[in-house]
């Protein structure tokens, strides 16, 4: 593709005289910048791939993937062992879910009350992998369990009581009251996910029930499937089952998040992106340069019988070679970051005194990273492409030098 002679010049190039030390300055920030420029676009896109990631894993670690609602309809059993021949290896669970107050002292806190049975299989899994105090076995009548951040901001530990209230209304002499109960904190867990981890409790089914005013039928089915990612399918095939009861799945509930999501990870790209873009005029103006101040060895170098496409050639390589190897070096920078992120983080924290990607803000305790085959490749390409077009603009303008002018003075 490239003569030995092309490949000379190029290198020549690369290497300018002690008089052409601006050139050289140009060179070098036009290497720093897209190595730079390459090294952020991939810490960040593996940023939000992690980001993304670990986000979903918490979700569907901690919530259903499909939740059936009876929706004024009572789920029979034989509907739901109609749903266990049909859909074997799930894991079906009863519970029933609702917004209430915890109340302790002179402090209230709206949360979600979620009854569960210590018998289901999930449940049993949730509090093996999540609870930092206390024994499933404690998840009786008038027993809860709170979050970690829950039990910091109201000062709760394991044995303390607490009142809920629910949203559920009792007549008495005096008119309706929200109803409310005492309970003691049986455990605490700890999931990683801050949201999660200030606003749910869970208590036993029958308390759950008897707090709201509901009753049996009013239980909801909640299944966990062994690929999260076909909730959508199992949601359609459970519809045309009994299209009288409400269905939804995981995905539902956090389509704008992931949209949201989706949408700022592909701005994020296109912003970054255009760094590239400023990084590569410095290739166009440094070749231009070049171009210019050899003048005089271009005409000397089509008088030796040098065609102008080969030229075009060497000056286009002088160019691209910078932005070839200032994306590897770019590419091996971003991953070298990306894989350390958060040792930088920790490091940073303690040598500025800042706290860096603070856990209450972004719903998670370390910040995640993972990098992506795909993107890197993307990336390598695009940066690669801008390179080429920057290159190829200034060596163009070779084809329009006229020899016996440079020439004329020699």
């Amino acid at each position: 593709m490239f003569t030995k002679a092309e490949k000379l010049i190029s290198l020549r190039n690369l290497r300018p005289k002690k008089k052409e030390g601006f050139l050289k300055i140009i060179s070098i920030f036009s290497f720093i910048g897209i190595m730079l420029g390459v090294a952020i676009l991939i810490i960040v896109m593996s940023v939000m791939n992690g980001f993304k990631t670990d986000l979903t894993n918490k979700i569907l670690g901690l919530n259903p993937h499909i939740v059936i609602q009876p929706n004024s309809f009572k789920i029979e059993d034989n509907f739901i062992n109609s749903l266990k021949k049909k859909f074997k290896n799930v894991s079906l669970s009863k519970t029933y879910s609702g917004e209430g107050i915890i109340i302790i002292n002179n402090s209230a806190k709206g949360v979600i009350l979620k009854g569960v049975s210590k018998k289901e299989k999930n449940i049993n899994e949730f509090f093996k992998n999540f609870l930092l105090e206390g024994n499933i076995n404690k998840l009786d009548s008038n027993y809860v369990f709170i979050g970690s951040e829950l039990a910091f901001n109201l000062n709760l530990t394991k044995g303390d009581s607490l009142s809920l209230m629910s949203s559920a209304f009792v007549t008495t002499p005096l008119g309706s009251i929200p109803k409310q109960e005492r309970f003691k904190v049986a455990g605490i867990f700890s999931t990683g996910f801050l949201e999660f981890d200030q606003n749910v409790v869970f208590l036993n089914l029958e308390n759950a029930l008897s707090i709201f005013n509901k009753e049996e039928k009013d239980q909801n089915i909640e299944i966990y499937l062994n690929d999260p990612l076909k909730a959508n399918e199992y949601k359609k095939e459970i519809q045309k089952m009994n299209p009288n009861y409400f269905v939804y799945t995981w995905s539902d509930l956090n389509k704008s998040f992931f949209s949201a999501l989706k949408v700022e990870r592909n701005v994020m790209f296109l912003i970054l992106s255009l760094i590239l873009v400023v990084a590569a005029f410095n290739i166009i103006s440094g070749l231009t340069i070049l171009i210019k101040n050899k003048t005089k060895e271009i005409a000397i170098l089509k008088t030796l019988g040098l065609n102008n496409n080969s030229i075009k050639k060497s000056f286009f390589l002088t160019g691209f070679s910078i932005g070839f190897f200032s994306t590897l070096c770019g590419i091996i920078l971003g991953t070298v970051i990306s894989l350390n992120i958060e040792k930088i983080r920790i490091f940073l924290s303690k040598v500025l005194n800042l706290e860096i990607f603070p856990s209450d803000i972004y719903f998670l305790d370390k910040i995640p990273s993972e990098i992506n085959f795909i993107s890197l490749v993307i990336i390598f390409i695009i940066s690669i492409s801008i390179s080429a077009i920057a290159s190829y603009l200034p060596a163009m303008k070779i084809s329009n030098m006229k020899t016996f002018r440079a020439l004329r003075y020699e």
